[in-house]
């Protein structure tokens, strides 16, 4: 069997498909930069990179990562982007930003495994989570490449979508002799095609064993982060100076409704959230969950046309976007997509004081305590003086937690708030917010696709369905 890919402990031979597996901060992604060749390898002549049919695997390999449903922002992306536009004129059909294809088989193929004809005269601000993955995956595929390397493929999927998503993986492998490399924070994460899994940790490759090797061998190291003791948790969120706002309602939604164009994103909803109550927020992708929330939290444009009451006051009364959300912690796969700033990382979680992006004011000294408060709470307090854009993905993820959190709001509203954490942070982050919830008798909004990772506090579910 030749040799694909040969880096210290990282081998990938031919017909193997290798998923690397590790914890938030273990060093995922700079290793797997060394193995696509974006970096000069630290070990020498322990690397080895083949040849096929003359190209160089470097050549004959595409690499793409997701942060959220829509995947990475490039350097024109900024906050409120998704929400912005009422109209959808200027965004461009996905038939005039699909790559042409040469070989006639191949495009054939590729068209017919990802349903890119259903989808060609649809503008890209118009694509569902699902359909955005599939067609970014399917540009990426255009060239043909013996190898596909997909960091975090599932995150921001609902389980019908991740289903889909391993069998489109599948019949590259089985149909077209394609090699896939999957990079994963979990282990309940690898699919079933997985031959091999390289351990990552402390910053290097551990040694490869098959898939039922690893299952064997780390399942009981899985199961070892739910007995996590949070004691010392418990006492500091226990000492948080918390004030109440005097209203029991805290969100009314009256028939709130949102659409671009002649498109209907979100069908009419009618909520009532009070003080103490945790809700679930499910349903597909597409349905308008993340879509509401922005509507509540005044990010969308068109949430001063909707007929919404927060804190007992109702939106569009000359209440300033500050007012709005002095009393709301948030934190969304949309702003950790946006938030690529190079400030440190107490900085960061100082900015959810203010409600900004960045951090433009001098932090008081009882503000920074505060801010390395939490950041000891969500264990990241040595990262205080780091810069934000050194920390791996799920890392980041935990400074946004701890941002929402930091001005110990009334109403919590966190959008798939476990996106890229690995087991043990999992754990730790549902327990926070159940502690803090409960404590408090705060509100709350959670969204996930992954019901089992909800908190203990939640008391209600709303489940949208999506807009016909």
């Amino acid at each position: 069997m030749n040799k694909i890919i040969e880096y210290h402990n990282f081998l990938l031979q031919e017909g193997q498909q290798i998923a690397v597996v590790g914890p938030n901060g273990s060093g995922k992604s700079t290793l797997i930069e060394y193995v696509r060749g974006a970096k000069q390898p630290q070990y020498g002549t322990n690397s080895f990179y083949a040849t096929i049919d003359g190209h160089s695997i470097k050549e004959l390999t595409r690499y793409i990562t997701f942060r959220d449903s829509y995947g990475s922002a490039d350097s024109t992306y900024y906050y409120q982007q998704r929400w912005n536009s009422t109209e959808i004129d200027d965004y461009p059909f996905i038939r005039d930003i699909m790559p042409s294809i040469k070989d006639s088989k191949w495009k054939e193929t590729l068209y017919s495994v990802f349903s890119l004809e259903r989808i060609l005269d649809k503008r890209i601000v118009t694509l569902s989570s699902g359909e955005m993955r599939k067609f970014q995956l399917a540009k990426m595929l255009a060239v043909h490449p013996h190898l596909l390397i997909v960091e975090s493929p599932y995150i921001g999927l609902d389980e019908p979508t991740r289903e889909e998503l391993d069998r489109l993986f599948e019949t590259l492998i089985k149909q077209w002799n394609m090699q896939i490399i999957l990079v994963l924070s979990r282990m309940q994460e690898i699919p079933a095609f997985i031959t091999h899994v390289v351990p990552v940790a402390d910053g290097e490759f551990k040694p490869r064993m098959t898939l039922q090797q690893y299952l064997e061998e780390y399942r009981q190291q899985e199961s070892d982060a739910t007995l996590l003791s949070f004691d010392q948790k418990d006492s500091l969120i226990g000492t948080l100076p918390v004030e109440s706002v005097p209203c029991n309602e805290l969100v009314r939604c009256n028939g709130v409704t949102l659409r671009y164009s002649s498109r209907t994103i979100l069908n009419p909803v009618n909520w009532v959230i009070r003080k103490g109550e945790r809700w679930a927020l499910l349903g597909p992708n597409g349905c308008g969950k993340s879509a509401l929330l922005s509507t509540i939290y005044a990010d969308n444009p068109q949430s001063y046309a909707c007929d919404i009451e927060l804190f007992g006051n109702k939106r569009g009364q000359g209440e300033s976007i500050w007012q709005i959300k002095k009393h709301i912690g948030y934190v969304s796969p949309e702003m950790h997509r946006s938030y690529m700033r190079h400030l440190p990382v107490v900085d960061i979680v100082a900015s959810g004081l203010y409600d900004t992006i960045g951090l433009y004011r001098t932090i008081t000294d009882n503000d920074r305590d505060r801010c390395r408060l939490w950041m000891q709470i969500f264990d990241i307090l040595q990262f205080a003086e780091r810069d934000f854009m050194t920390l791996s993905s799920g890392e980041q993820r935990l400074v946004l937690l701890s941002r929402a959190f930091v001005k110990n709001p009334e109403l919590v509203i966190l959008d798939e708030p476990l996106h890229g954490l690995d087991q043990r942070n999992r754990i730790k982050v549902m327990h926070i917010i159940n502690q803090y919830c409960t404590t408090f008798d705060k509100a709350a909004i959670i969204v996930t696709h992954y019901p089992q990772e909800l908190p203990q506090c939640i008391t209600n579910t709303l489940t949208l369905v999506r807009p016909a």
